[in-house]
């Protein structure tokens, strides 16, 4: 995979989606299948060891599930 500068940002925001979709009681499972997507796109993105990027359509789509601002994930 070609590294980009915002390898880190990507990572702080999977690990922010990993925290919230945790405390609103979601699995990755069920919070893929909510979205529309995958359960390993959402493992990715949560890896903290993987970068993972995403559409921004996702990324709002993924704050309005979780019932947060989008700027909450940035």
């Amino acid at each position: 995979m070609v590294h980009s500068k915002y390898d880190k940002k990507y990572k702080e925001i999977g690990r922010k989606i990993a925290r919230y979709r945790s405390e609103q009681g979601y699995i990755q499972e069920t919070f893929a299948n909510a979205l529309g997507v995958s359960y390993s796109y959402i493992a990715q993105i949560e890896a903290p060891n993987q970068t993972k990027r995403m559409s921004l359509e996702l990324l709002f789509e993924i704050a309005e599930l979780l019932h947060i601002d989008v700027k909450d994930l940035l």
